[in-house]
């Protein structure tokens, strides 16, 4: 075994120099490879390019569903750019980043729902204005 093509690390373990190397450990990580980058990049322009073209022809006729069916595609776009560009799964570093990312669209669902139901509430649910003026 010649020293050109292995190296150890601190445990005493070979590594091959070109990444063919196999320990004992599990593989949990991602690795980004030019194929995943240039698919996240096609799925990208794809979802952009449709909403795009859906807004300028005027292809639905309803601005409220118009408004939702762009919400789901910026949604779709999310998890395209989570996956692929940010590399975020449930293996990458024990599935606490997914997690976290979870809790965190949790509590920002529950604000915006909080936050927007108190304010479609807010005039029902206010004392009445009393006008001074008019008192004796």
């Amino acid at each position: 075994m010649s020293d050109h093509n292995h190296k150890h690390d601190s445990h005493g373990h070979g590594h091959d120099d070109h990444g063919h190397g196999h320990d004992d450990h599990e593989d949990v990580g991602y690795h980004a490879t030019v194929k995943g980058y240039v698919i996240g990049f096609i799925l990208a322009v794809v979802l952009t390019v449709i909403p795009f073209w859906l807004v300028m022809a005027k292809v639905i006729p309803s601005s409220s569903t118009t408004g939702l069916v762009l919400l789901g595609f910026a949604a779709v776009q999310m998890v395209v750019h989570m996956v692929y560009f940010l590399h975020m799964n449930s293996k990458v570093e024990g599935g606490w980043s997914m997690l976290s990312m979870i809790f965190t669209i949790a509590v920002v669902v529950i604000m915006l729902a909080g936050s927007i139901w108190v304010m479609f509430h807010l005039n029902a649910n206010m004392m009445p204005v009393h006008d001074m003026r008019n008192m004796p």
